[in-house]
């Protein structure tokens, strides 16, 4: 114990007259002698000692230097790395990215208290684990989102790629690494969709040319459009969670309901109305697969369709069937235009008449869908 305390007050009186330069080197040495040194338990404890004064050193020099020699090791002491970590971002630096001593604990305690620059050294950490990703994901800000999702060590789940979507998928940057992940999960990808939509909408310009109604029109189709597609290419596991989402959202409306459907989109649709009719999944495939008109029609009114709209779907619905069976070309194109030879006479005004104009829609891009395609086999 005597040799110990002898050993850390010259130190210590050393420090006091010494250069920054000079403590700058005192430190490293320190540092490595403490890791890579046989020294006694003696020694060692005095090291320590010494290096836990250092952490009070008014010169960052002097800090840095000893992080640079202890950060990396696991058999630092853990106190001072803990120390480091909170020290200003070039000192902190080293003992935030490399240190295999802070515990994903330690890394979301300070990600929650830190600034933008310790939790970019976080983000940039060369394994970052999901509840350190998702501590990130409710905090960070733009440029530490960033980094993060360009890290390919950083795990992120689907939850957390969800709430960056939600927190920022306004900025571009962070919008595109998102859509370009094969990982993310579909109702972020349409949070996706809609942030671009509402940014459309708000261009002054954009407003000015086509006005603001009339955009807003626009950019609801394209939404929608976007939706469907989406919800044709995700697994099936995932559309339990899109339908949630878009209802909980206000998007399952009888327009996006008649987009689904008219596009074939029939699990989606299925578990749609499995959502809003709280039926079960068997019982709704069967209702919509064999049902007769009458059970089809409750079936939709269950699911808080009017009477009148309901109408449509149940035409829509055996349309469909007939066209799956037959399948003489395009589906989407036989079922919307026969849907409109259907209601060509209907008295469309409101609800109805949105609905016939957006199967109308639907009809004419496929009708030129088709056409470019023949134009392109001609020309072959």
């Amino acid at each position: 114990m005597l040799g110990r305390r002898v050993i850390v007050e010259a130190f210590l009186r050393w420090i006091e007259t010494a250069k920054t330069g000079d403590r700058a080197r005192a430190a490293n040495a320190l540092g490595r002698a403490y890791l890579q040194s046989e020294m006694s338990a003696d020694e060692r404890a005095a090291a320590e000692m010494a290096m836990t004064f250092l952490l009070d050193d008014p010169s960052p020099r002097v800090r840095l230097a000893l992080a640079e020699a202890i950060a990396w090791s696991p058999d630092a002491p853990r106190n001072l790395i803990l120390s480091l970590a909170e020290d200003q971002p070039e000192v902190a630096c080293h003992a935030v990215t490399c240190s295999p001593l802070l515990s994903d604990a330690d890394l979301v305690d300070l990600a929650a208290r830190g600034n933008g620059a310790t939790r970019m050294l976080i983000a940039a950490r060369a394994h970052v684990t999901r509840p350190v990703s998702a501590a990130l994901a409710e905090v960070g800000d733009e440029e530490e989102l960033l980094c993060l999702l360009e890290n390919d060590g950083a795990v992120i789940s689907s939850l957390s790629l969800k709430r960056i979507a939600e927190r920022l998928g306004d900025c571009c940057d962070v919008r595109n690494l998102l859509l370009d992940r094969s990982d993310l999960p579909a109702d972020a990808r349409q949070l996706l969709t809609q942030h671009v939509s509402n940014a459309l909408i708000g261009l002054p310009l954009a407003q000015a040319a086509i006005g603001l109604q009339r955009l807003q029109r626009i950019s609801r189709e394209a939404t929608e459009a976007a939706i469907v597609s989406i919800a044709g290419d995700i697994a099936p596991r995932e559309i339990p969670d899109l339908v949630t989402h878009l209802r909980l959202n206000g998007r399952l409306t009888p327009s996006f309901l008649m987009h689904a459907l008219c596009a074939g989109k029939v699990d989606f649709f299925a578990d749609a109305i499995v959502d809003l009719t709280a039926c079960s999944e068997r019982r709704v495939r069967s209702i919509l697969a064999t049902g007769r008109m009458h059970a089809v029609r409750a079936l939709y009114e269950s699911a808080g369709l009017p009477r009148d709209i309901s109408v449509i779907f149940v035409e829509a619905t055996m349309l469909w069937r007939d066209a799956a069976r037959k399948a003489p070309g395009s589906v989407l194109g036989n079922v919307c235009g026969r849907l409109l030879e259907r209601f060509r006479h209907h008295d469309a005004h409101g609800a109805i008449g949105e609905l016939l104009d957006m199967v109308e829609k639907l009809h004419v891009n496929e009708q030129r869908q088709s056409a470019r395609v023949y134009a392109a086999l001609a020309a072959a």
